[in-house]
């Protein structure tokens, strides 16, 4: 597998923010969206064997496994062998390609209200669903979507300060007028730690 990098921090977004995990960060991804942060293409090839030795380094037992697209790359063995030693296993998702079984808790992110119907998600079941929120592109509901716990909203962290204010309290102000959503920040960046 291309292993984009392996660490140790703190969840800072959604369900489980400011839970200690160790991030498993693949590399690739079937949508290219304007605002993402990640260097796709960048990567290290690492046997599975690797990545659980390297995630079971760390004591916390959350292991999210994010990318680019994590579904690209992400099995079943993978995921069994980190069981093995275990972890829960967590994956962030544009939701655009299947995912194994065994996976513990499952991130929907989607972005087709960026991208179009090309990027609409194909999975019909998630424990938490978070959209992106530009203060434009209103959020679909995703009612063809069972969600288990919560679904949220992120402003959209364009670069721009001015502009991330203002995302932001439209974020608040849409939140409060739809409360099945609640509001996700990315806390991390807020706190300054990867």
């Amino acid at each position: 597998m291309k292993v984009n990098e392996i660490f140790q921090s703190l969840q800072g977004e959604g369900f489980h923010t400011g839970t200690p995990a160790v991030f498993v960060r693949l590399s690739g991804c079937n949508l290219h969206c304007p605002f993402c942060d990640t260097h796709h293409d960048e990567g290290t090839e690492m046997s599975e064997q690797a990545i659980v030795e390297q995630a079971g380094r760390y004591a916390t037992p959350l292991v999210v496994v994010t990318g680019g697209e994590p579904a690209l790359q992400l099995t079943a063995s993978l995921v069994d062998a980190l069981h093995a030693i275990g972890k829960t296993v967590a994956v962030e998702t544009n939701g655009t390609l299947p995912l194994p079984a065994q996976v513990d808790w499952i991130t929907l992110s989607p972005k087709d209200a960026f991208l179009g119907p090309q990027a609409a998600p194909v999975l019909k079941h998630a424990n938490e669903i978070k959209v992106i929120f530009d203060g434009i592109h209103p959020p679909d509901d995703y009612s063809g979507i069972a969600i288990s716990h919560a679904r949220f909203l992120q402003p959209c962290d364009t670069g721009d300060a001015d502009k991330n204010r203002s995302i932001t309290q439209q974020t608040i102000d849409y939140t409060l007028q739809h409360p099945q959503w609640r509001l996700s920040l990315q806390t991390h960046k807020l706190l300054g730690i990867r």
